[in-house]
């Protein structure tokens, strides 16, 4: 017997310029571990996401996944998303947006 979730999961698909674009519009914090994305319709906490961003650095970048909400802001409004599957690939160019931004900093 196996508790398979059966919701269907719902597409967030973005494309921006630069990682600046992508920090300052649309993701104002992002971890390892997680983001918090600016929007003003935040989904239900407990919605899982599919996640498909694409920044244009050196080479067109696409971080890609599945996460949940885990909470919902008003002020600023957006939602708290947990990465619960990210590829080796993704999570490697997460690490290396974070210390590139770090160093320009």
């Amino acid at each position: 017997m196996t508790n398979e979730r059966r919701e269907e999961r719902v597409t967030i698909n973005k494309e921006f310029d630069s990682f600046d674009q992508f920090i300052q519009e649309y993701v104002t914090n992002i971890s390892r571990t997680g983001a918090f994305i600016k929007t003003d319709t935040p989904l239900p906490v407990g919605t899982e996401v599919n996640l498909r961003f694409t920044v244009i650095m050196d080479d067109i970048e696409t971080i890609e996944g599945i996460g949940e909400v885990v909470r919902v802001e008003t002020n600023p409004p957006g939602m708290g998303v947990v990465f619960k599957e990210l590829s080796e690939y993704s999570e490697a160019l997460i690490q290396k947006l974070l210390t590139q931004h770090q160093g320009s900093g």
